[in-house]
């Protein structure tokens, strides 16, 4: 099996599946019981916050643990125009954006909200000067993806918080989830970020909501006494735990394993670039784990499937979008309506080998030649 959908999600390293069921079989209290087992739970909850929070440079009273990216990005949007809905109802977001950043937007057009999308430059980033002309004193979020789920490209978002900061009712929420464990995130001007487990070899169930400290957020679950005042539920341990255990083995050996996929993704991309029906979608702003290509004049779907043949997984898009539909963030970015309906995503991780790559490339010849000769 050649696996190339790592953006969609990872395997669990073997090392955090052993955190987890340390902690399942060792932490059986409520960490909200008062009786003994209970305050060892809470202990340990206490330490892995403070370690989560040691790991992205944020404070523990700032995490908000909660069930997915979906989740986060959820409660971020809602419980921020929920909240201060009273200070204005306009919302920037990009048209790369996430399904789950997509949808409560759309939302909250139907309760008066209003939503303006930035244009992007060439490279796929965002157009500042744009960005500029769109901001409103009754701008209350500006949402906006580190890394998007499709081509992989890395947006300025230092420079989009200077933009943002200059009207002070305006919210930053950046959804990290594609960048951490592949580019290192800078939260420091970041009001609200999403960061999910089973994007970085931890397990699924498990992901992160960084609030800064003096912003109050509606929240999306309401219930009893959890880990934090916004988001109710019985506190999940031993996920919490496997999340500290996958970000403290990804975040520090993020520069080496770049360096690494660096040398696959060129392989990858000066093979594929020798075919006349093959354009590459993603662009030098793009991180090196995402490729994302077209294929004219063969669906993608067909073309993964006859990839699969040979057990050689990757996707057509996001694996949360629709597959009926062309990709909204392919087309944006190269306003060619055939490519943005035939992409395909590969995507590298520092477990992917040579061979496989290799192995890929002479079964993507063969597929290629085959399909179009047939179609």
């Amino acid at each position: 099996m050649i696996y190339l959908d790592y953006s969609a999600t990872t395997p669990v390293d073997k090392r955090v599946l052993d955190t987890f069921n340390k902690v399942c079989l060792e932490y059986p209290g409520n960490s909200n019981s008062l009786h003994s087992l209970g305050v060892k739970s809470k202990e340990l909850e206490e330490y892995v916050t403070t370690k989560i929070a040691d790991i992205l440079k944020v404070k523990p009273i700032e995490i908000i643990y909660t069930s997915c990216s979906s989740e986060s990005n959820n409660t971020a949007i809602k419980g921020i125009c929920l909240k201060y809905k009273n200070r204005g109802k306009h919302i920037i977001t990009t048209s790369l954006e996430h399904s789950s950043v997509i949808a409560p937007l759309n939302y909250l057009t139907k309760q008066g909200f209003e939503v303006d999308f930035v244009n992007l430059k060439e490279d796929g980033t965002v157009d500042l000067e744009h960005l500029k002309s769109l901001m409103r004193d009754d701008t209350i979020l500006v949402s906006i993806s580190y890394v998007d789920s499709e081509l992989g490209i890395v947006q300025p978002i230092n420079e989009i918080s200077k933009i943002v900061k200059k009207n002070p009712k305006t919210f930053f929420h950046v959804d990290c989830t594609q960048a951490v464990g592949k580019v290192n995130v800078d939260l420091s001007n970041i009001d609200l970020a999403s960061i999910s487990a089973h994007k970085i070899y931890g397990l699924k169930g498990v992901a992160l909501l960084i609030k800064k400290e003096n912003i109050v957020i509606e929240p999306l679950i309401h219930g009893g006494k959890s880990t934090t005042l916004y988001r109710s539920g019985t506190p999940a341990l031993p996920l919490y735990a496997s999340m500290m255990k996958a970000l403290e083995l990804i975040v520090p050996n993020i520069d080496e394993n770049t360096k690494y996929i660096s040398k696959l993704n060129k392989k990858i991309i000066d093979k594929l670039s020798t075919y006349e029906n093959v354009y590459i979608n993603s662009t030098d702003k793009s991180v090196v784990n995402t490729i994302n290509i077209s294929i004219k004049g063969i669906k993608p779907e067909t073309f993964l499937h006859a990839l699969e043949e040979y057990e050689i997984y990757v996707s057509t898009k996001s694996a949360c979008s629709s597959a009926d539909t062309m990709s909204n963030s392919v087309y944006a970015v190269t306003k060619d309506k055939e490519r943005a309906s035939n992409t395909i995503r590969i995507s590298l991780s520092y477990l992917t080998t040579e061979e496989e790559i290799d192995k890929f490339l002479e079964v993507f010849d063969k597929c290629y030649n085959h399909l179009l000769l047939r179609g």
